[in-house]
């Protein structure tokens, strides 16, 4: 007999049914794996097999169930507040880029005439401690009202042997 058989006697046809309209409204996939292990426990399921038919460990089927069983909450199962990595590009305000995109990169040691997005964040890189990605530099540049356009490059003056290449008279 399994060291948790007594939870099997402690779920009533009210549990059963509160676990089983849970289980259809959660939109959340860890969520539903924990509901769905207190109700195959609750059905008459062994922990273990409960277990192994959601590929998850032993411990964390006998937690969960432990869990309903003392508050008989479904709110238990939802996912706590993670902290996560902090926001680095958080520094990253509209005044702070601004100023880093009216110098020009020659200036600051870069052989490039206008800003990438690859050499913005070289330059985050490499003066100001932050390591971010192109990809949320671009979310960020986005996010502050910043747009990105190619450059259209232009000749100051026409070339006066242009009309000569294009096959035309010098008078064009």
């Amino acid at each position: 007999m399994e060291k948790h058989d007594s939870f099997r006697t402690s779920f009533t046809a009210t549990d059963q049914r509160r676990l089983r309209r849970a289980l259809s409204t959660t939109p959340w996939a860890r969520e539903y794996r924990r509901i769905a292990a207190v109700l195959y426990v609750a059905e008459g399921t062994s922990i273990s097999e409960s277990a192994r038919g959601l590929h998850a460990a032993r411990t964390s089927v006998e937690r969960w169930v432990a869990c309903y069983v003392r508050r008989r909450s479904i709110d238990d199962f939802a996912d706590r507040r993670r902290e996560g990595r902090p926001r680095v590009a958080g520094r990253l305000t509209k005044q702070w880029l601004a100023t880093i995109l009216r110098r020009d990169p020659r200036m600051l040691v870069y052989q490039a005439t206008t800003w990438t997005v690859a050499l913005l964040a070289c330059y985050c890189c490499e003066h100001c401690r932050m390591v971010i990605s192109p990809r949320t530099l671009r979310r960020r540049l986005r996010e502050t009202g910043f747009r990105w356009k190619r450059p259209r490059y232009r000749y100051s003056e026409r070339a006066t042997h242009l009309a000569q290449k294009k096959g035309l008279s010098g008078v064009a």
